[in-house]
């Protein structure tokens, strides 16, 4: 069975946006070894999550990067993943290789990770990850965690309504000063 990985940036006290969904805080100063983990994240992965909105901010960016500048570590490879948008909104798809998925979200995830593949890997938003998260969803966190800090913003670990405990497989402080903390759910 595939597996279901979230792969997310968040600040040092677990902001994942701010509160308008702004991304300013985020630090991009990667070292080979980073760079070198996002790749192997994607490699092992040939379906990308998405909900609408995050969509409608990256896909088209990492599209014109592909085109723009082909030797980009990750544009090609996103441009090129098969994409699935949740969306309760969209009518038509707008995106190469994408299709949109309008259904129960449990059932949705349950059929993709019944099919023939690779990992699958969700990048976000807060409010769709949000909804995986307190659905149980998620086989594998990858946090990736920013040297900053705000005092208020969007979060992914609000929408549930018990304690949810995890199982660190690994723990690694990058030169450009981000950390990788990588859990799967410890199921009780």
């Amino acid at each position: 069975m595939r597996k279901l990985k979230l792969q997310m940036q968040m600040t040092m006290n677990g902001y994942v946006g701010g509160l308008n969904g702004e991304n300013d805080w985020m630090t991009w100063n990667p070292d080979d070894e980073f760079i070198e983990f996002l790749s192997s994240q994607l490699d092992s992965s040939d379906t990308l999550l998405l909900g609408r909105k995050t969509a409608q901010g990256i896909i088209k960016y990492w599209e014109d990067t592909a085109i723009e500048n082909p030797t980009h570590p990750f544009a090609k490879k996103i441009a090129a993943i098969s994409k699935v948008i949740f969306t309760k909104t969209l009518e038509k798809l707008i995106w190469n290789n994408t299709i949109l998925a309008k259904g129960n979200l449990t059932e949705e995830i349950s059929n993709l990770k019944q099919q023939n593949g690779k990992d699958i890997i969700v990048f976000g938003g807060a409010e769709f990850v949000s909804s995986l998260i307190k659905q149980g969803l998620i086989d594998e966190y990858h946090l990736i965690i920013n040297p900053a800090a705000m005092s208020s913003g969007m979060t992914i670990f609000n929408s549930i309504d018990r304690i949810q405990k995890f199982i660190p497989t690994q723990a690694k402080l990058y030169s450009g000063g981000k950390i990788v903390l990588s859990y799967i759910p410890k199921n009780e």
